[in-house]
Formats: C-alpha cells, sequence, structure tokens
C-alpha cells in the first residue's frame, strides 16, 4: 500500500487506496479477531429481566477481564465505582454496536486477493474507527507503549507483529491525513 489518496470534490469525494493480498488478508483477520472479542463479551453478557421487559438494552457492569477486551471497552469514569458501573450498563451495548459497525465497513469493502478499496468520506470515518480499534487490540497485546523500540530483539515471539502494529498505524494516518484536507 503507497497510502491513501482522496479523489473528487464535495459529495463525490472519495478515499482511495490499493491494498496487496497480503495486506488485504492480515487486515480482514485483525478487524474479524476484534470482532469476534466484541461478540464474545456480547455473549457473556447476563440477561436482565427488566431490559426484556422495556426493551432496553443493558451490558455487563464490571471491566472485561481480558487487558485488550479492557483496552477496547474502558471505564465511563473512575471516580465512583457505582456510577461507573451504571454507564458500563448503559452503554457499552452501544459501543460495542458502533465498533461491530465500522468494522462490518471495512470487512465489506475490503478486497479479498486484495486490489482497489473506495471510499465515501462516511465509510472513511468508519475505517479510521476500525483500525483505531485493531491497533489498540494490537499494541494492547504487545505491550506497546512510548518506549517500545521501532524494532524487538529477533528472538523475541512479538518481533513480526510490531511490524504488522507499524504498518496499521502508517495506513490509519495515510487516511486520517487524506481525510483532513476534506474538512
Amino acid at each position: 500500500m503507497n497510502g491513501w489518496k482522496r479523489a473528487g470534490r464535495g459529495a463525490r469525494t472519495r478515499f482511495v487506496a490499493t491494498l496487496e493480498e497480503q495486506e488485504s488478508t492480515v487486515l480482514r483477520g485483525l478487524v474479524t479477531e476484534v470482532t469476534q472479542m466484541l461478540d464474545g463479551r456480547t455473549a457473556d453478557t447476563p440477561q436482565d429481566e427488566l431490559a426484556e421487559l422495556t426493551g432496553m438494552r443493558t451490558g455487563p457492569t464490571s471491566r472485561p477481564d481480558d487487558r485488550v477486551l479492557a483496552r477496547l471497552l474502558p471505564d465511563f469514569t473512575s471516580e465512583d465505582a457505582d456510577l461507573a458501573a451504571g454507564l458500563r450498563s448503559l452503554h457499552e451495548p452501544e459501543l460495542i454496536q458502533a465498533k461491530k459497525h465500522a468494522a462490518e465497513s471495512v470487512l465489506t469493502a475490503l478486497p479479498g486477493r486484495g486490489g482497489r478499496v473506495e471510499l465515501t468520506v462516511e465509510q472513511a470515518d468508519e475505517w479510521l474507527a476500525a483500525l483505531n480499534d485493531v491497533r489498540l487490540a494490537l499494541g494492547t497485546a504487545l505491550d506497546v507503549s512510548e518506549e517500545t523500540p521501532e524494532e524487538f530483539p529477533e528472538d523475541d515471539p512479538r518481533a513480526p507483529h510490531l511490524g504488522v502494529y507499524h504498518w496499521l498505524t502508517f495506513v490509519q494516518d495515510s487516511l486520517v491525513q487524506a481525510r483532513m484536507q476534506v474538512l
């Protein structure tokens, strides 16, 4: 991938990039993995009788145990534990739905064997959200921080994955730069 380019103007603005087959496969796999994690969180949510009666969706009141999932679904506040639990219960289902919608946008537009991707402004925003989620998940799994070196030693099992993280950073940054041209 050489980066995203803006094409057209106004309502006809599009963002265009070409992905190699391997890039498309890696991105599809990572987005699918994040979606499966979110699906697992939803499946683990206990049924709430009041929610069933009122039609109001509620989610769990506690933070996910998995640190990657906890990074994707952070606490809404840290000042009051009861407030944090209530806010999580009310808003986590919507947050998961939004994340899954963004992921679906990527999976729908992603060419199976590589090739040209053309996004509308709305789709570009969805891709940015999904790319951010994938980078957060992978960065958490790799323990990426500001102190992380550009490369891990060859014998570090995280070494090949850090390259993927850097590539995702490039893809996201390139789309952000193209998207900012429209503002």
